[in-house]
């Protein structure tokens, strides 16, 4: 049979196995060594809920999906070209997702009887069981292959076991045209101190590469060539990652060292473990007890005179939420990042949703608005980062940063930005004044206070949960009271100053206006593209800003006659527009299994309105 190579504009790739299996790896070095090929790409890590769910159970199938293309790349693709199935678990919970037609590599040893009972099949014929026959389905004993790749390596055999994925991912180099130094370089780096490890490794990815080029399973293999990107430095980026950095560079750009006060919560604590890494940067990070000590050492350090920042996600934020008024009521700058998950309670940890959005807006006791942002995408999470330390130190007050676990834990390649391009951040430190210093005298355009440090003379005074007046001095006064919640609701109101309009990508006007926020972005881009390119009169608005609302809102919904707004919720954006802007209907998709949009929904959500 003839080899051939096909070239691609984009293909999916999905690795899945039990949560011992390394598929997570193995889909970080494949879109990696894509990344640095010169791919676009963009992943979506799929974690099992539970801790350790039984091995060889559907329960605890681990997957990582892969996006790759020459061309745009936004989202990590609904379905995928090649799925790899490392047990019967993994293919019986995954083999929706692959494409009518797709390949599907499966480990010949894993399938035994034991394994198919328990994964649930009721026959031994796992393929006709789940209507496959037209798939091209690929049996290698990989288990086996790796065993015998390694026998002479020295390692004990769950070490060797344990390498079947590195053999996986050679196959799937093979079939796709990957380079194995990129992943041989990282595989140096990883195992500097166990040396021992390197050479074992490498072996067993080239021996996984070289069955795949060797068997006539494999008759065609895929060629996608580098994206023609914009000059500069590329890495791939994780959002939680980009989070941390883009709260480092705010801490830089403002001249004050950076606080994290959080307590380990899926999926956020990477961006507190990141920024541990950063001392070097002046940042400081502190494990709490709990998520309201995590909050409260930030107040203390916002208070001290550091840029502060509690990291959480949804249970967390109930928590934090007494002490959140607290920041609010004090005026003290402070990020609050939300990294959202299923809920309520503690839902589903390791699936994403959209359903904090009303616990952000409303979820505090009295007069309690606050800033409200939201990240599009992972690498757009290091530009909200570094706008809600921004708006935070500038206008003295806390800014709840909103990211989801599908952007958090997800990757694409980013540009490396020059911080020379990015404004200067100048909070409204006091360090002197003439006569009595009052502490809540705003400034006339932000209407935020002065920042003094404690220790400096003159300008010692009070901060605390009861309400004051502005020289500080506690007040019950009815008047003082309402006066001062007016005051900390127009500061919130007077970001729409600083924050850039809304933009609509497509018709500027016509039929439909497809609305989103957060990570829906990629999915709600692709399918407005596609409606787009089907002669459709469509827009699509996404909003980055949540509260306040950009300025020229309610000049961009004027323009549609029909205003869809898709989110993974039951409706938070919807009603919270509904409120602001109560002159127009809205239509409504909603999602809430735990998962991201898929492009088709969003389209066929549209064609029937």
């Amino acid at each position: 049979m003839q080899h051939k190579i096909i070239d691609a504009q984009e293909v999916v790739i999905r690795f899945t196995g039990d949560s011992g299996d390394g598929m997570q790896l193995t889909g970080t070095l494949f879109a990696d060594a894509s990344a640095l090929y010169g791919n676009e790409i963009s992943t979506f890590p799929d974690y099992p809920a539970e801790i350790r769910a039984p091995q060889g159970t559907v329960a605890g199938v681990s997957g990582f999906q892969v996006h790759i293309g020459q061309t745009e790349v936004k989202t990590p693709g609904d379905y995928c070209d090649v799925l790899v199935a490392m047990n019967p678990a993994a293919l019986k919970a995954n083999a929706k997702w692959a494409k009518p037609g797709a390949s599907i590599i499966l480990d010949l040893d894993s399938f035994d009887e034991k394994g198919l009972e328990k994964a649930g099949f009721k026959t031994l014929d796992p393929i006709a069981e789940l209507k496959l026959e037209d798939y091209h389905v690929i049996w290698a004993p990989i288990t086996s292959l790796t065993k015998e790749s390694l026998k002479d390596s020295g390692l004990d055999n769950k070490a060797i076991i344990r390498s079947k994925n590195m053999f996986t991912l050679g196959m799937c180099y093979f079939m796709f045209n990957r380079p194995l130094h990129f992943t041989e370089a990282y595989l140096e780096k990883k195992f500097a101190k166990k040396p021992q490890l390197i050479e074992p490794n490498k072996k067993v990815l080239r021996d996984g590469y070289n069955y795949a080029h060797n068997i006539h399973a494999i008759p065609n293999t895929y060629r996608i060539e580098p994206a023609k990107q914009e000059l500069g430095i590329y890495r791939s980026i994780n959002g939680n990652q980009a989070t941390a950095w883009g709260l480092l560079a705010a801490s830089e750009k403002s001249g004050r060292p950076l606080f994290c006060g959080s307590y380990p919560i899926t999926p956020a604590t990477v961006i507190l473990e990141e920024l541990a890494i950063h001392k070097g940067l002046g940042a400081k990070t502190l494990q709490c007890e709990d998520e309201i000590a995590g909050i409260c050492t930030a107040i203390g350090a916002a208070y001290a005179g550091d840029f502060a920042v509690t990291t959480t996600s949804g249970p967390g934020l109930s928590l934090k939420s007494e002490a959140l008024g607290l920041a609010m009521i004090t005026e003290l700058p402070l990020v609050i990042v939300d990294v959202q998950r299923s809920g309520p309670s503690t839902g589903i940890p390791t699936k994403t949703e959209q359903t904090d959005l009303n616990q952000a807006l409303y979820g505090r006791n009295g007069e309690c608005p606050i800033m409200v942002m939201a990240a599009r995408s992972p690498a757009h999470c290091f530009d909200t980062a570094f706008y809600a330390g921004k708006y935070a130190m500038e206008h003295m007050m806390p800014v709840l940063m909103l990211s989801e676990g599908f952007i958090g834990n997800g990757s694409e390649p980013w540009k490396i930005p020059n911080m020379a391009d990015y404004p200067p951040i100048n909070p409204p430190i006091i360090d002197s004044c003439e006569g009595k210093f009052c502490p809540f005298e705003r400034d006339p355009e932000r209407f935020a206070r002065k920042w003094a440090f404690p220790g400096k003379a003159g300008l010692e005074h009070r901060v605390g949960g009861l309400e004051k007046n502005e020289a500080g001095a506690v007040s019950s006064d009815p008047l003082t009271h309402e006066k001062m919640v007016a005051a900390r609701a127009e500061k919130v109101a007077r970001v729409a100053n600083y924050i850039p309009e809304l933009e609509v990508m497509g018709e500027q006007q016509g039929e439909i206006l497809i609305i989103g926020w957060g990570g829906t972005y990629g999915h709600l881009y692709t399918a407005t593209k596609e409606l787009l390119s089907e002669g459709r009169s469509v827009g699509y608005a996404h909003f980055d800003y949540i509260n306040p609302l950009p300025k020229n809102t309610e000049d961009v919904l004027k323009r549609f006659k029909k205003i869809i707004v898709c989110e993974l919720n039951s409706g938070h954006f919807a009603n919270y527009l509904r409120a602001k802007c109560p002159q127009f209907k809205y239509e409504q998709l909603n999602k809430i299994q735990g998962q991201p949009f898929i492009v088709k929904e969003i389209i066929d959500a549209v064609k029937s309105l």
